[in-house]
């Protein structure tokens, strides 16, 4: 498993605002949750991390950061790991 943040440059939506906004983990058949960290609360079970970033990535706006390697990471927007 690998932990991760999204990390909110812009909020487009005016919801979820800026900032640290969520935190997932990858698991290892690929299989993604995220936990969002501000109201309502909700978690998300998402296929592949490519779908978390279509979702949520906001055209850029998002930046995913694995936090499981000892320093961030940065997943570019529609890449793969």
């Amino acid at each position: 498993m690998r932990r991760f943040i999204l990390f909110r440059i812009k909020d487009v939506t005016g919801v979820s605002g800026t900032g640290v906004v969520a935190e997932g983990t990858v698991f290892s058949d690929g299989l993604s949750v995220i936990h969002w960290l501000r109201e309502p609360y909700a978690m998300g079970v998402y296929q592949t991390l490519n779908d978390v970033i279509a979702v949520h990535g906001h055209e850029g706006g998002t930046q995913l950061r694995f936090i499981d390697e000892g320093e961030m990471t940065q997943i570019p927007q529609g890449g793969s790991e």
